[in-house]
């Protein structure tokens, strides 16, 4: 009885910050970190970045728009070990009460088992096989923040940003593929007031297993053939690979790979020392050795003195670019996921991702398809003034009105 009373004292007090402090952000735009003890700093962090393309009164998550799900839990690595441990899965899922899922890198689950319950309950949120967790489309949840840190995550009720999650707890952890890059993540979540804490050694546990069984069954990555282009996925995610091998570059290597793709003329290296480190004091050999590693890791293809990229690069934030220039705002926001290396405080990373944001939103608001406005009114709820621009041009007895209407209200409300 006292853990229940506990477990019902703190969703309370979760559900007050979370009253308290989400019709707060989207204006305010500061952290609410130490506004609440019951707070914890990376949950806060969460909720301010997601705010900008979730709604926190959406009723369940996103599907995957390719379909491909099965094909690619069929490709899958975490598949054969998954499968393996079936029936412990299975069985954890059935005797406690949880749902289990695994996901993707991307945060698209590929795999669930519960019973019959607690499965009904998880679909009507779309924690199901095509529903996308990650940070920029279902907000604070145990999933996106794994995938984020790279560490094993608990979110309790009111933490999670969508009130309709504020029902459950999850616990998850990311699965590691031998050469460390994230492969998915595993989770097991129940209701609240079934909140245990032996249940994240139990994810733990799992992850080492299934983590074992990579080991020895997956294979090391073929290098690439010479002159493969390299991919930088850089908006709302950070990530670059050759020939589908990630590349093992730092977030500050990622930051400068990134400024190269963007302004392929190079940069003196003054002015690109400036546009990473700003005026925080760093050695010249500490920057020197951030390019020397980013060389090595493309194969030699950024030149001296005047570093600039000699190896080819597809960027989806050069794509956005590309696209708006020429008046292709669809495509634009097709590529565009969320803003620029969303972690980086570089001062170069900042500007361009401010860059960027202003540039997608005023195409948005120069379109004369509401179809561009619906897209991007979902990743900004409160922005008032895209919702009225999607129902100036919606007619009067499209079906879409109502989601326009409701986006509109949201937003003057709050």
């Amino acid at each position: 009885m006292s853990q229940r009373s506990d477990l019902r004292q703190r969703r309370a007090t979760l559900e007050g910050e979370w009253s308290r402090w989400i019709p707060q952000l989207s204006t305010a735009r500061r952290s609410p970190a130490g506004g609440g003890v019951a707070l914890r700093p990376e949950v806060a962090e969460s909720w301010l970045r997601s705010l900008s393309s979730v709604d926190p009164h959406r009723d369940s998550a996103p599907a995957a728009e390719d379909g491909s799900v099965a094909r690619r839990w069929a490709a899958s690595p975490l598949r054969r070990p998954v499968d393996d441990l079936a029936g412990e899965l299975h069985s954890i899922a059935d005797d406690a009460g949880f749902v289990t899922a695994v996901t993707d890198e991307s945060g698209t689950i590929l795999w669930t088992c519960g019973g019959r319950t607690m499965r009904s309950r998880a679909e009507r949120v779309n924690f199901a096989p095509g529903g996308r967790w990650d940070e920029p489309d279902m907000g604070t949840n145990a999933l996106s923040l794994a995938l984020r840190t790279g560490r094993p995550s608990t979110v309790f009720s009111a933490e999670h940003l969508v009130s309709a999650l504020h029902g459950w707890v999850c616990y998850c952890a990311p699965v590691h593929a031998p050469d460390g890059r994230i492969l998915g993540v595993l989770d097991l979540s129940t209701t609240w007031d079934r909140s245990h804490p032996l249940a994240m050694s139990t994810v733990r546990s799992l992850v080492t297993a299934i983590e074992s069984r990579l080991a020895a069954e997956l294979p090391a990555p073929r290098p690439p053939a010479p002159g493969t282009p390299v991919r930088l996925a850089c908006l709302g995610v950070e990530r670059a690979e050759r020939g589908g091998v990630p590349l093992p570059l730092r977030p500050r290597q990622l930051e400068i790979l990134t400024l190269l793709a963007l302004e392929p003329d190079g940069f003196t290296a003054e002015r690109l020392r400036e546009a990473v480190y700003g005026d925080r004091p760093v050695t010249a050999s500490t920057f020197k050795a951030e390019i020397s590693h980013l060389r090595r890791a493309l194969g030699g293809s950024v030149t001296p003195r005047r570093y600039a990229l000699t190896t080819p690069v597809t960027c989806d934030a050069v794509e956005v670019l590309d696209a708006l220039r020429r008046g292709d705002t669809g495509t634009a926001l097709r590529h565009y996921r969320g803003p620029l290396l969303p972690r980086s405080e570089a001062p170069g990373i900042v500007e361009w991702r401010a860059q960027l944001e202003v540039a997608v939103r005023e195409a948005v608001l120069a379109s004369t398809g509401p179809e561009d406005a619906l897209r991007y009114g979902e990743r900004a709820p409160y922005d008032a003034q895209v919702h009225e621009h999607a129902l100036r041009l919606l007619a009067p007895d499209d079906p879409r009105r109502p989601i326009a209407l409701g986006r509109l209200s949201t937003a003057l409300r709050d």
